[in-house]
């Protein structure tokens, strides 16, 4: 699996940087990168380089298929989902295979970009975790400010129920959820 962390993340950013998508004066993009990574560093400061480049990884060229494309509801949104972390899963692999990891490595992205075996690999696991404290910390307030009231309940829930305890246990510490959010997040 040997290849070089540094390159990996460089080339992850340089194909992030060209989202026309702007926040706080950046590509969206790469400050999302950049939030996963800096969650992902004090969450599971032990990960595994694959698990960290995945990380960086999650939202690579998202803007490159927007959710637009894809039928309104429910059903299209999971469509659109599922081709992303395809999409995602390809093109991390691709630029990890650029700084010098082995094809295991390449495939084992791709399962955690796809979100395979989440509730039942640690790793897989470990990302979904850090995706909900990066939505938790710096997308939910605005998101929930977009929405009708009586639809933030089903989110949070939802939110919630991707997390494993530990990460549920966690973010109840670390951020301030009202009740009944917060009970959704108590085992």
């Amino acid at each position: 699996m040997n290849g070089d962390l540094n390159k990996a993340i460089a080339l992850v950013d340089g194909a992030n940087k060209a989202d026309p998508n702007m926040e706080e004066g950046r590509p969206e993009a790469l400050l999302y990168g950049e939030r996963m990574s800096a969650e992902m560093d004090r969450l599971f400061p032990d990960a595994s380089d694959v698990l960290k480049i995945a990380a960086r990884g999650q939202h690579v060229e998202r803007w490159k298929l927007p959710r637009k494309d894809f039928p309104e509801g429910r059903a299209g949104y999971y469509a659109w989902r599922k081709e992303q972390g395809r999409r995602h899963g390809e093109r991390v692999a691709g630029l990890m295979a650029e700084a010098g990891y082995n094809e295991e490595a390449q495939t084992r992205v791709g399962v955690m970009l796809r979100k395979e075996g989440i509730k039942q690999d640690a790793e897989v696991q470990a990302l979904e975790d850090v995706i909900c404290f990066v939505f938790l910390k710096w997308y939910f307030s605005p998101f929930a400010d977009s929405l009708k009231p009586e639809a933030l309940p089903r989110i949070v829930e939802r939110t919630a129920a991707k997390m494993s305890a530990e990460g549920r246990a966690r973010a109840l510490a670390e951020f301030d959820l009202p009740e009944p959010f917060a009970g959704m997040f108590r085992d």
